[in-house]
């Protein structure tokens, strides 16, 4: 099965080098345009580039994708399917219509759950107990296309966003190799997904840092590890705004408004929450500092317990 795989970042180049570890037929690969990056702002590969050279599999690169060029690309590549993972594009009904087995695509969510951008982050920003991974069918619209399989896992209660992603790339390839198989078997199911059930997320960005006092311990937790590694939650103490990466419960009880410090000590730094409830800021990163332990910062820095 001739396969052209489409994917531009690390969650992308998992799914191809398990492709290309399990001798897939990998006829070429397509991924975003070269971007500078650094202080030199020098140009870099994609993940999924640099690895399909390594594997001497041809790279296209096109700039738009509704100009015909790409569309030329793909049909001189004569894909019986395409894998999409990450790619960042989206792909015109004409290129979808290629192959004879359409498009597939690996999710980072139990679809229709979380369709769209960042769906990793955002199961652990919102607190929930069970994600996954979901092979589909691409179809006109994004992430509505028909399921092939998914795969469950639980989310660690103190799981950052940056963990779960390893551990959703790894189960993502895994699905992958074994969707393409049963596809050219022809013993993959095909289930539309219900639409009334679907949610949307968008991408991140810098303006929800701020993390909101007003929410329960857990829902501050979930907010500072869903945040990791970026853009990272942000609290301010003292009118200055700190980093904040670590956070654990208290189990305690406060008449203080929602954002202020209760305590400061061994533990760290207490501040209270919704209803009364408290949680303890364990690892903190003052502004042009490193990241520290909350309670090793406090033994050279006094933070006030307000009032």
């Amino acid at each position: 099965m001739r396969i052209v795989f489409m994917g531009t970042p690390d969650f992308a180049a998992a799914s191809l080098k398990k492709l290309i570890d399990d001798k897939f037929d990998v006829v070429g690969v397509f991924t975003q345009p070269d971007k500078p990056k650094g202080r030199g702002m020098e140009m870099s590969f994609s993940p999924v580039k640099t690895l399909a050279l390594e594997n001497d599999i041809p790279v296209f690169q096109p700039v738009k994708m509704r100009d015909g060029t790409a569309y030329e690309q793909v049909k001189a590549l004569r894909p019986d399917i395409l894998v999409v993972v990450a790619y960042g594009r989206i792909l015109p009904d004409e290129i979808l219509a290629l192959p004879k087995y359409g498009a597939i695509n690996v999710h980072g969510s139990l679809l229709p759950k979380y369709r769209g951008a960042a769906p990793i982050q955002w199961a652990v920003l919102n607190g929930d107990k069970v994600t996954g991974v979901t092979t589909m069918y691409l179809a006109s619209e994004m992430d509505t296309g028909d399921i092939i399989y998914a795969a469950e896992t639980e989310i660690g209660e103190k799981e950052t966003s940056g963990e779960l992603f390893d551990r959703l790339m790894d189960m993502g390839a895994e699905l992958l190799a074994k969707t393409l198989v049963d596809i050219e078997n022809g013993t993959a199911p095909r289930t539309p997904q219900n639409h009334s059930e679907a949610s949307y997320v968008s991408t991140l960005d810098k303006s929800i840092c701020p993390i909101d006092f007003n929410k329960s311990p857990r829902g501050v937790l979930k907010w500072i590890y869903g945040l990791q590694p970026w853009p990272v939650a942000t609290m301010e103490l003292e009118g200055k705004v700190y980093r904040v990466f670590g956070a654990d419960y208290t189990n305690n009880k406060t008449g203080k408004a929602p954002g202020k410090v209760v305590s400061t000590g061994d533990k760290g730094i207490e501040i209270a929450c919704k209803d009364g409830e408290t949680i303890m800021i364990t690892e903190i990163q003052a502004p042009g500092k490193k990241r520290m332990n909350a309670a090793d910062f406090l033994r050279g820095h006094k933070i006030k317990v307000e009032d």
